[in-house]
């Protein structure tokens, strides 16, 4: 099973124009060490024979590195990590001895700022018009004009529940019309307390979902915005029965928790080892249309990259949508482009927990730079909260 926790971030999403893909047989106009200038104008790139990738454990099909090393003749190195925080000490130095790595949007932005990536060259990513453009609408919020970062797989924090205890508490099958009711309205989580109410242990993660619930900006760095959502979940805490980022899911899966704050994927696992259990146990993420809180896992070019024109051909093959679909297939996550699901497994495709609706992406955030005051807010706000509960 994949942990991929660390890879969580916010944002409004906002409107952001689509770069058009160019011809790939531009004349070469610029040097391949020139990092600084707009990567409109295509470089003159050196052919190599090798490309230096560091990814995420056990988030590609090997099958298809495979094949592009066939087809390009490049020979594919890989390392792996586990952890935003590893992959960033890397980065900063400026000498990673990558071509290629995959950021979240939590750390993206920072890194983009520090001189970390460069510019893509578009115009050598024909397959760049397949990439879902709502994903390119929350990207820009931390890659304004889309300029340095191409979504690889996206995923979201939402509202996870066990059916057939939540039908038992609220003595209902009837769910209210907006489904964070069920974690933030008292209302509720005086009767689900019964069964068990659980949020992840993070104020990044869940102070922005709060936020947006009371109808603020989630990325708001005002301190009298943050008090309010933090005032309105006073009142639901002494009904939580745990904060947990990871072990929820075995508490789900045993049928020790009806209603949760949690990763989308993470109450999928939870309902297969459920299956797997053979304990009666459903588990089901919910996709509210009011939004989620999204992450997305991005590619780009390390600004030390030795191999470039081979970063950009392989950024070109994962927006391939069989290439895509098959690595979405191994992952059971969203790839960048929505072109990949003629290809994948129906039950995935079919899965709105893994492809929500348009409506609820429309609706949804990713996460953007707080000021360092609005952090530590943020953490002592927490603090307070988790007072007022009964772990």
């Amino acid at each position: 099973t994949m942990n991929l926790k660390p890879r969580i971030c916010w944002a409004l999403v906002i409107a952001c124009g689509l770069a058009a893909c160019g011809d790939s047989n531009q004349p070469a106009t610029k040097a391949a060490s020139d990092k600084q200038e707009p990567a409109a104008t295509t470089a003159a790139l050196p052919k190599t024979d090798q490309l230096n990738v560091y990814n995420w454990s056990d988030y590609v099909d090997p099958n298809t590195v495979t094949e592009f090393e066939k087809n390009h003749g490049v020979k594919v190195r890989q390392d792996f990590y586990d952890s935003n925080e590893i992959l960033e000490a890397k980065v900063l130095t400026g000498k990673s001895g990558y071509d290629l790595v995959f950021p979240s949007l939590s750390n993206l932005g920072r890194q983009i700022k520090a001189g970390a990536y460069q510019k893509l060259d578009k115009s050598k990513i024909p397959n760049y018009q397949n990439i879902d453009p709502i994903l390119l609408k929350l990207l820009s919020q931390v890659d304004p004009g889309n300029e340095y970062a191409v979504p690889y797989f996206w995923g979201f924090y939402t509202v996870g529940i066990n059916p057939d205890k939540v039908k038992a508490a609220l003595g209902t099958d009837k769910l209210p019309d907006n489904a964070w009711d069920l974690v933030f309205n008292p209302e509720y989580t005086k009767k689900l307390k019964s069964c068990g109410i659980s949020y992840l242990d993070s104020a990044t993660s869940v102070l922005p979902l709060a936020l947006s619930y009371i109808g603020k900006d989630p990325n708001s760095n005002n301190p009298d915005d943050l008090k309010a959502a933090a005032a309105m979940m006073e009142k639901t805490v002494p009904d939580v029965l745990r904060f947990s980022s990871s072990g929820y899911i075995n508490d789900f899966a045993q049928g020790n928790l009806c209603v949760g704050i949690g990763y989308n994927g993470d109450f999928n696992i939870a309902n297969t080892r459920a299956q797997a259990a053979k304990n009666g146990v459903k588990v089901v993420a919910l996709v509210p249309k009011e939004g989620v809180g999204v992450w997305i896992d991005t590619v780009v070019i390390t600004k030390d990259a030795k191999n470039v024109d081979n970063a950009l051909k392989y950024i070109n093959w994962t927006l391939e949508p069989k290439v895509a679909a098959q690595n979405g297939n191994l992952v059971n996550y969203a790839p960048g482009t929505n072109k990949a699901k003629e290809f994948m497994k129906a039950e995935i495709v079919d899965n709105d927990s893994i492809f929500p609706s348009e409506e609820a992406l429309k609706n949804s955030f990713v996460n953007t730079e707080k000021k360092p005051d609005t952090v530590k807010l943020g953490v002592r706000l927490w603090q307070q909260i988790k007072a007022k509960s009964h772990q």
